[in-house]
């Protein structure tokens, strides 16, 4: 199967970085449109009972995604380049609608690979977005 749009789903974690390099060679390999996709928490959006200006946190979190898209995009093989999507919401939705409205045929997403009580607790979002997915779901584990 040949790919022709990635999405790679990015945060600040250590594993974001390796499934974006994954990702990124995949791409290269495949000559397939590559696009990054950061999910911000609502909570750091909707300020509004901590005095603060909401507007003042939403611009403070969507500044600080693109500096972390940013520093992805600097990783990025010569030639390659990649659209990015920032949204606001739970990363389970947003990262399954973004595949679904791009349209991506492929997902790749780093996990950590927790198991038992951790993942019961934490829940996986690596999971859930195989689980409602429209497209292939390529799970990348920390490297070790």
């Amino acid at each position: 199967m040949i790919f022709q749009k990635i999405l790679i789903a990015i945060d600040g974690e250590p594993i974001a970085a390796h499934a974006a390099d994954v990702g990124a060679e995949l791409a290269r390999l495949s000559g397939a449109e590559m696009a990054f996709v950061h999910v911000i928490d609502p909570a750091l959006v909707n300020a509004a009972d901590t005095g603060i200006q909401p507007d003042i946190f939403a611009a403070s979190a969507k500044e600080d995604a693109r500096k972390l898209i940013d520093g992805f995009r600097k990783r990025l093989p010569e030639r390659l380049t990649a659209l990015d999507f920032v949204q606001v919401g739970t990363p389970l939705t947003e990262i399954v609608n973004a595949a679904r409205d791009w349209p991506a045929d492929l997902i790749v997403i780093g996990s950590h690979g927790r198991g038992g009580i951790k993942r019961a607790l934490l829940g996986s979002v690596a999971e859930g977005v195989m689980r409602h997915a429209p497209c292939p779901v390529l799970v990348v584990r920390a490297k070790g």
